[in-house]
């Protein structure tokens, strides 16, 4: 290593255009994706679709996967600039779609590309620091890039929140492009060098049945959760077994062996991360339907007392590194139960602030907290435990386990709730019985999270 890189920092001239256009390319997809949080239930209830609401969430998690899986596959026979390109051009797509739908179906096409943009995207941005950074900084670009999500969840659900109030839910949506020009303006001199340095190609056999799996893993998934919205009829059955059926196979393959026997150290570290992430996701976005359908809140206020959970989450992650620190780690598998059964307190008391006839904000924002602070001791912390356990070489391939089943459990859960809310009202039981249906499915997440949280091992080193 040249001490010329060892001085240098990702704020010098020579990477400063492109650092700030991955932290702004990061920040923008997170944005994106934290503010269609407070804005769902207005974009619902005005297109009619409010039995497809659970889509809404859905469409993206599951297509950011297929968009990592595929695109992963391919930057090294495209090169860096024209993967980037064509996966900035999917994501501006479904960002159009979005802000001109007319109806559900239009929506939910432009969340899917949105999503298979975002994951694209990420996916670059990851290999363009493994180019483009030498190993010393490192650290430093990739602390940058998840400090690029910290200001979009505290600011970017409220600020959806005010847009939807007072201008339109579609504002929202025509607020990123500008952000994407900038990022393009910034970032694409920067790509175009690294196109010449593309890794060798990475269409091997073994690439190729991962990304078969994913694809055939969506495809089940969409099938499942289609169905369980119309269970209540024999089409509906069927095309739900169909689904799990299909789905089983790919999971196998893209879960760490021995996941479905939950057995201790990775297996059940990831299962159980999957288990509370989905809670965590899913009960955020149907506490805001719960706030502004059922408690009469404005979008703006809503997306306020989320925010207060992204507050927790980054106070959280902060206090596990000092005890993390202090500790050298022994405490980690304590810090993930704690985590999760602080997780616990947090929905049922969520839960009790929308049952409430009357009053329950102040519960629901202390619910918030909750479950944000417990999500930001266990999910760092688990991250640790999982790349603890892979063997040289193998660094890779787990933290892919952790992209995917932050992505694909989530999704899966949020399209349960979503389904059940469309099963209450095909029953007449309205939008307040699915609501809270959907948020006690979550409570059945964290509760199975936090029996399985006890399975997890930290590998000696």
């Amino acid at each position: 290593m040249q001490k010329s890189e060892i001085k240098s920092g990702i704020w010098d001239s020579r990477y400063r255009s492109l650092t700030i256009g991955i932290i702004l390319a990061v920040t923008t997809v997170a944005f994106e994706g934290l503010a269609i949080t407070t804005i769902a239930p207005e974009v619902a209830q005005h297109l009619n679709g409010i039995h497809l609401y659970g889509w809404i969430f859905s469409a993206f998690l599951l297509s950011q996967i297929l968009g990592t899986m595929i695109i992963g596959q391919q930057i090294g026979k495209l090169g860096v600039f024209r993967t980037i390109s064509l996966s900035i051009a999917i994501f501006v797509a479904g960002i159009l779609a979005a802000a001109t739908a007319i109806n559900m179906p239009m929506l939910i096409i432009g969340r899917v590309l949105q999503g298979f943009g975002a994951g694209a995207i990420v996916t670059c941005v990851y290999y363009s620091i493994t180019l483009s950074y030498p190993d010393a900084l490192r650290p430093k670009i990739l602390a940058a890039f998840s400090s690029a999500y910290i200001l979009p969840a505290l600011i970017g659900p409220y600020i959806a929140g005010v847009l939807a109030e007072w201008v339109s839910w579609r504002s929202v949506f025509w607020l990123v492009l500008p952000l994407i020009a900038l990022v393009v303006w910034l970032t694409f001199p920067s790509f175009r060098k690294l196109q010449t340095a593309a890794a060798p190609d990475n269409d091997s056999p073994k690439g190729r049945r991962k990304e078969g799996h994913a694809i055939l893993l969506t495809a089940g998934t969409g099938m499942l959760l289609s169905g369980l919205g119309f269970v209540t009829r024999w089409e509906g059955i069927v095309l739900a077994a169909a689904g799990l059926i299909i789905m089983i196979r790919p999971m196998r393959k893209l879960l760490p062996e021995g996941t479905f026997r939950l057995e201790k150290g990775l297996p059940a570290t990831i299962v159980s991360r999957g288990f509370y992430v989905a809670c965590y996701i899913a009960t955020e976005s149907y506490v805001v339907l719960g706030l502004t359908r059922i408690k009469g809140l404005t979008a703006d206020v809503a997306g306020l007392i989320v925010a207060a959970g992204a507050l927790s989450w980054s106070a959280a992650a902060w206090v596990q590194s000092k005890l993390d620190e202090r500790d050298q780690g022994r405490g980690r598998k304590g810090r993930v139960t704690a985590g999760v059964g602080l997780m616990i307190v947090g929905v049922s008391a969520v839960i009790l602030a929308i049952g409430l006839e009357r009053g329950g904000i102040g519960l629901a924002i202390l619910s918030q907290i909750l479950t944000g602070f417990g999500i930001g001791l266990a999910n760092p912390t688990t991250g640790t435990i999982a790349l603890g356990h892979a063997r040289q070489g193998e660094e890779g391939e787990v933290s892919s386990y952790l992209q995917f089943v932050d992505a694909f459990f989530p999704g899966v859960s949020i399209g349960i709730g979503g389904a059940l809310i469309a099963v209450s009202e095909q029953f007449e039981g309205g939008v307040y019985t699915g609501i809270m249906l959907a948020l006690a499915t979550q409570l059945v997440f964290i509760l199975l999270s936090f029996i399985i949280s006890f399975r997890i091992a930290v590998r000696k080193a």
